[in-house]
């Protein structure tokens, strides 16, 4: 399905949607926990769907009432035997792998889309010295069977910081201490932090060492009436669209929040934007804005849309330490500039980055949405202050994140026509 994305001043309040990698977590320890909890709000996109459904064919039972999960945790690990099917979602197979393993799941893990092409040789080399035996042709289907064991784990930090959060989640329930060491530096360190916060709501601590962590072994979590944070990932498109061509306001957006993407409302500062913080209410306005630097190491999730804020900056924005992005849904980088280049910007693709020369407004046209959803809401953002209407392909990947994208949109003005 395409969609016709027509020129806008975006101008209006929206709330940010639940977190998505929030709710990922919450499922899981809430599934761990032995008992019944609430997650709550929670939305219901297609890789948050993969989750429910995966703790499901572990043993919990879920039910969804008024924007509430209930899930009750009590036979989580009663099956032995489970096919998981992770859809398209990285964050679903990646923490369910060591979770699985440890409660010593025979299971088999299935996807879609780029996801079994996406890497998990993190797991299958390290995982076979830990009493776990995987079976794979170097993606998916992957096939694991054994018990995991407790011991010191030593992980690149720049691979992907699923892999650690996995071993974080599962490591706890073993009986025995370990220890996840990294053997290179952390990178989207906040994804992290948001594991181990959304842990210790459920009873689960972790012990930060200077090179990784400490993971005590024995414990087990405990039932929660669980509150997801706002998604500043998703308000990012809003606060741009608010930066480059409008005033927009995004309300439930937690400046204390530990997802690392909070910080695009420093980033649009320095491009230089009207930003003001009020609570948990973020609003941007249209100003001249000017070329930035930007180390995208700890934020990959928020280089398309910066790369379209970049298009209406004076000067020439380089994003750099963004190389993982060419293992996501689609090779980011070079869709990113594909993208941008067929409505009018001028873009450089670098090995781990973009380079954009400010063009001052696009122009509109035909957009490949790549079935990328950060892709297609970008585009929607560019519709922001552009010249001519645009039509983009894949227009429902945005529910594999973000199905309410487009009501939210027209929020502030955005006119998307679905065809």
């Amino acid at each position: 399905m395409n969609v016709t994305l027509n020129p806008f001043v975006p101008n209006g309040t929206v709330c940010a949607p639940p977190s998505k990698s929030d709710a990922h977590r919450a499922i899981i320890c809430a599934a761990l926990s032995g008992g019944v909890c609430t997650i709550a709000p929670i939305a219901l996109s297609d890789d948050i769907c993969a989750t429910i459904s995966c703790v499901e064919k572990l043993g919990a039972v879920t039910k969804m009432e008024n924007g509430t999960l209930t899930v009750d945790g009590t036979d989580v690990f009663s099956k032995k035997h489970a096919t998981l099917d992770c859809g398209e979602s990285g964050s679903t197979l990646r923490f369910l792998i060591p979770v699985a393993a440890v409660g010593g799941v025979d299971a088999i893990f299935i996807g879609r889309g780029r996801l079994p092409e996406r890497p998990i040789g993190v797991y299958t080399d390290m995982f076979p010295a830990r009493g776990v035996t995987c079976d794979t042709q170097g993606g998916l289907p992957l096939r694991i069977s054994g018990k995991l064991q407790s011991g010191v784990y030593r992980v690149a930090g720049d691979v992907s910081s699923q892999f650690i959060t996995g071993l974080l989640l599962a490591l706890p329930l073993l009986r025995d201490d370990s220890d996840i060491l990294l053997t290179s530096p952390i990178q989207s360190k906040g994804y992290i932090n948001m594991t181990i916060r959304t842990m210790a709501k459920f009873g689960v601590e972790v012990d930060i060492l200077d090179n990784g962590w400490h993971i005590r072994g024995g414990q087990s979590y405990v039932p929660s009436h669980y509150v997801t944070d706002g998604d500043w990932s998703q308000a990012a498109f809003f606060l741009v669209a608010g930066a480059v061509a409008g005033d927009v306001e995004v309300r439930n957006a937690n400046i204390d929040s530990a997802q690392g993407d909070r910080c695009i409302a420093s980033i649009l500062r320095e491009f230089g934007a009207e930003v003001i913080q009020n609570g948990d209410s973020l609003r941007v306005r249209k100003a001249p804005l000017k070329s930035v630097e930007i180390d995208a190491s700890q934020i990959p999730d928020l280089v398309p849309v910066l790369a379209v804020c970049a298009c209406f900056a004076e000067g020439t924005t380089r994003i750099v330490r963004a190389e993982r992005l060419r293992i996501k849904e689609s090779d980011r980088l070079q869709t990113t500039a594909r993208l941008l280049r067929s409505l009018g910007g001028e873009v450089k693709e670098l090995p781990d980055g973009l380079e954009i020369t400010g063009v001052g407004r696009l122009y509109g046209g035909f957009a490949e949405g790549c079935n990328d959803h950060r892709i297609v809401m970008s585009a929607a953002v560019c519709a922001a202050g552009a010249k001519e209407k645009i039509l983009c392909t894949d227009a429902m990947s945005i529910n594999k994140s973000y199905p309410d994208f487009y009501g939210d949109y027209a929020k502030i003005g955005g006119n998307a026509t679905l065809e």
